[in-house]
């Protein structure tokens, strides 16, 4: 498949011009014109690069890609090395942040809530359809401790859990990946637990005032799912060869 029309097919299935990003959203770094193997993970790292190489891949598609907001511009060090290789070798690199964890079909927070039979879904903050933080609740309550052992179950990871004092869960909110700031919200919902990648000095005083359960359930192990599952559905929709490599990230 041409590189620019794969580009265009994932960019209008994931409605990438909906969002205002920290980083460009699609096609990043240009590579060979026809794309046959796709290599996708989470992070555009050295290893999964070098993994890329090894498989002979036309593409790699990632969550994290390059070119964040704030970073220094200069291609340099370890920036330089990444995208020499890239461009030495020919491979086209994709990359999809906030489309991709939203997505209502293949999103990082659509995968995360399936993992864990999370129910009646919907955003988080009502007046913005495109929120990135989530609400939803289980069939029937749980312990947290019950959560702890489906967390580590399903995502191989155990999380860190701030005891929010409430004997059992209902209700729960989730943000894959940084997402831990979006706890004030759903403690002032009433909204009985948070899930998230990351943690914050200040999450754990906000649980413990406002009374709500938090999961800090690794970054990586919280967005491992939806570029698995976007993977997936290019090899089905795009007829094409796709590998996803799990480059350990323990944070």
């Amino acid at each position: 498949m041409n590189n620019r029309k794969l580009a265009n097919k994932l960019d209008q299935f994931l409605e990438i011009h909906q969002f205002k990003d920290y980083c460009p959203n699609g096609l990043q770094i240009e590579g060979r014109e026809q794309v046959k193997k796709v290599v996708t993970g989470v992070t555009a790292n050295q290893a999964l690069i070098d993994a890329a190489i090894a498989h002979n891949a036309d593409a790699i598609l990632v969550h994290h890609g390059f070119f964040w907001k704030g970073e220094a511009q200069q291609i340099v060090g370890m920036k330089y090395h990444r995208i020499k290789a890239l461009i030495e070798n020919g491979i086209n690199l994709y990359a999809y942040h906030l489309p991709l964890d939203v997505h209502p079909e293949l999103g990082n927070n659509k995968q995360l809530a399936e993992l864990l039979n999370i129910i009646d879904r919907r955003p988080l903050e009502p007046w913005d359809k495109r929120s990135v933080g989530r609400v939803g609740k289980f069939e029937n309550a749980i312990t947290p401790q019950t959560l702890v052992a489906s967390i580590t179950q399903q995502l191989q990871r155990a999380p860190l859990w701030i005891d929010g004092g409430k004997p059992e869960i209902k209700t729960i909110a989730w943000c894959t990946g940084g997402g831990q700031d979006y706890i004030t919200i759903a403690a002032e919902q009433g909204i009985d637990a948070f899930i998230s990648g990351e943690i914050s000095e200040r999450t754990t005083h906000i649980a413990k005032e406002m009374g709500i359960h938090y999961f800090a359930a690794g970054h990586h192990a919280t967005e491992r799912y939806g570029v698995k599952a976007l993977g997936e559905w290019l090899a089905v929709e795009m007829d094409l060869d796709v590998i996803f490599i799990d480059i350990d990230n323990p944070v």
